[in-house]
């Protein structure tokens, strides 16, 4: 998949803001198909994780009850400068991953 994440991280006084939008369908496997009636298949992210400096400062497990291009914001101790990953994987298999620096 193309890159579907878009990632902000700024720190003060010690503590990262992460604000991340991501590009996804999320498809609850409960929706028709208005013209043919057949259910579309489920589609969604199950797992997100950030790290920053090789530590996992972040970790979701979502399922179909997220809305369609998820926003997601957290905050976790840090400073500016240091690294940080965010990624998804989803109920098919698909992933993607953003590299990035806390300013």
């Amino acid at each position: 998949m193309a890159k579907s994440i878009k990632i902000r991280a700024k720190a003060r006084k010690g503590i990262v803001t992460v604000k991340a939008l991501m590009n996804h369908p999320m498809e609850t496997g409960l929706r028709k198909n208005k013209k043919t009636g057949k259910k579309i298949p489920a589609h969604y992210i199950q797992e997100v994780t950030a790290k920053s400096g090789g530590k996992t400062v972040m970790q979701a497990l979502w399922s179909g009850g997220i809305s369609k291009n998820p926003y997601l914001s957290f905050k976790f101790n840090g400073a500016k400068g240091d690294p940080i990953a965010l990624s998804w994987v989803d109920n098919q298999g698909n992933s993607d991953s953003v590299d990035s620096k806390v300013k």
